[in-house]
């Protein structure tokens, strides 16, 4: 009698959802917000603390309002980003993760953390590839 790993055995079902065309979408319209250029920067940085608007853009930097405030939304509509605003004047909003919003956050920082970890392995080998291009 064979033994099963549990892990081993979830991986072609897992494989198997990104198999098929439609089916597919929602998956990778979740992955693309969450690794998008600004929603990687909000997840990880939320990951610190709560932020209002403004300190969540100085803390990004460079990203514009329209774009900081559609990955906010889309977070938020992704279950990932709690929006709180509080009724005072003027008004206060605070942006923070979700349970489900910290879970992506400590996967996509993981890969940051690597990706920073890595670059050196990463420079060689953009290096052996545009030099051996050069020399088609």
């Amino acid at each position: 009698m064979a033994v099963s790993n549990p892990e081993v055995a979830a991986e072609p079902a897992i494989v198997a959802k990104y198999d098929t065309g439609e089916a597919m979408c929602p998956y990778r319209l979740v992955l693309e917000h969450v690794t998008s250029r600004w929603g990687v920067l909000v997840l990880i940085e939320l990951l610190e603390r709560p932020y209002r608007f403004s300190e969540l853009r100085r803390a990004i930097g460079r990203v514009s309002e329209k774009m900081l405030t559609q990955t906010l939304q889309t977070l938020e509509r992704d279950g990932l980003v709690h929006r709180d605003a509080k009724p005072v004047i003027p008004p206060r909003v605070d942006y923070s993760l979700t349970d489900l919003g910290r879970e992506a956050a400590q996967q996509v920082r993981a890969l940051a953390v690597w990706t920073q970890e890595r670059m050196d392995a990463v420079q060689q080998a953009r290096d052996v590839y545009d030099t051996a291009k050069r020399h088609r």
